[in-house]
């Protein structure tokens, strides 16, 4: 039988300070970025909306336009990876991720994600997606391939959609 031996991995001062910091998936931060976003969480963002136009009623949309505009919203949100076999799903679009398994779902928004892990099976037709929350958890999701040659793709789709959405921090 053999055995893979992992690396050592020096503990980095990360681990006793950084709840989000995962030892082999994610960098430390420096300290220069953990104060930049501690200014960023006591400034309050001001966000300026625009009045409405008193010459055009609000409710004066047609259902058809609704439709169109749902439409073309879905389409502008960015790509959308989802897999499915007989009994669970993986879902990520620009919302999160979703875990599907029978009656069970779990849903992750992308600001409590610290990691995301692919693991296509190297032997089988195994497709599984890890995420790892900030708050030192993780859950994962295993997905069944109708033929081995769509893993690669499967990998390639979600890697699409995580670059798009989820940012290292």
């Amino acid at each position: 039988m053999e055995q893979r031996v992992d690396p050592n991995i020096p503990l980095e001062s990360a681990v006793g300070t950084d709840p989000a910091y995962i030892p082999g998936l994610t960098a430390p931060r420096s300290a220069e970025t953990a104060e930049v976003e501690e200014v960023k969480e006591q400034v309050p963002e001001q966000s300026v909306e625009p009045e409405p136009d008193a010459a055009a009623p609000e409710d004066a949309h047609t259902p058809e336009e609704e439709g169109a505009a749902t439409g073309a919203e879905e389409e502008a949100s960015g790509p959308v990876f989802e897999v499915a076999d007989r009994r669970g799903s993986i879902r990520a679009d620009r919302d999160g991720i979703r875990f599907r398994l029978d009656d069970q779902e779990a849903e992750f928004r992308w600001d409590e994600l610290g990691a995301v892990e692919i693991k296509p099976a190297r032997f089988g037709r195994r497709f599984t997606v890890t995420v790892h929350l900030s708050t030192r958890r993780w859950f994962d999701a295993e997905v069944e391939a109708p033929v081995r040659s769509q893993l690669k793709e499967w990998t390639a789709e979600l890697d699409a959609v995580l670059d798009t959405y989820f940012e290292d921090a």
